[in-house]
């Protein structure tokens, strides 16, 4: 009778032994089996592409490459030059002189010239661009000035009295003057500067 239990437990303990073994082997045989071009997932790569964008893509099983240039051709160019032409008349050179003038000029894709008038910074902003960012600092300043100045002298001395938080509200009504003053002063200056 003592032979069943432990026969029993040693069947036991050899069918689970058998049955991970096999799955260990079917686990092994099925990773050795999968190709490499099963296992490749192919990365979906979408470039931004518009008017002046060009790219070159490289793909293969080992990797993939990109060259892109967002904004190509950098710079546009046109030529102009000059023909002189001359005709000497006498001893010291009088006489008429023909000109036609060629110059090169060079833009950018959004149209700015970088030779002659409308010359762009270092930033990318244009002479009235910058003119238009210092007259709206300007205002802005006038403007917060004046509306602290309004904030201080309407509801300051009000809510300096509120009992335990009046000096709070007085901060706050100082501090909202001075941002709806700065925004005012930015509207108006745009208005006036035409900006």
């Amino acid at each position: 009778m003592n032979f069943k239990p432990k026969a029993i437990s040693t069947a036991i303990i050899w069918f689970v032994g058998v049955s991970i073994g096999v799955a260990h082997i079917g686990i092994l045989g099925h990773l050795l089996k999968s190709t490499p071009s099963e296992s490749i997932n192919r990365p979906i790569i979408q470039i931004p592409n518009g008017d002046y964008s060009s790219y070159e893509m490289d793909v293969t099983k080992d990797g993939y490459s990109v060259r892109y240039k967002a904004n190509d051709p950098k710079v546009l160019s046109r030529e102009r030059s000059l023909d002189l032409n001359r005709e000497k008349k006498g001893l010291f050179g009088g006489g008429t002189e023909k000109r036609i003038e060629y110059s090169l000029d060079e833009y950018t894709a959004e149209g700015y010239r970088n030779t002659q008038g409308g010359v762009i910074t270092g930033e990318g902003k244009s002479a009235k661009d910058i003119e238009c960012i210092v007259a709206d600092a300007g205002a802005r300043s006038q403007g917060a000035i004046a509306g602290t100045a309004i904030s201080t002298g309407v509801l300051l001395p009000t809510l300096v009295n509120i009992p335990y938080v009046g000096w709070l509200a007085a901060g706050w009504a100082t501090l909202l003057g001075n941002k709806i003053g700065s925004e005012v002063g930015s509207e108006v200056g745009s208005v006036f500067n035409d900006c």
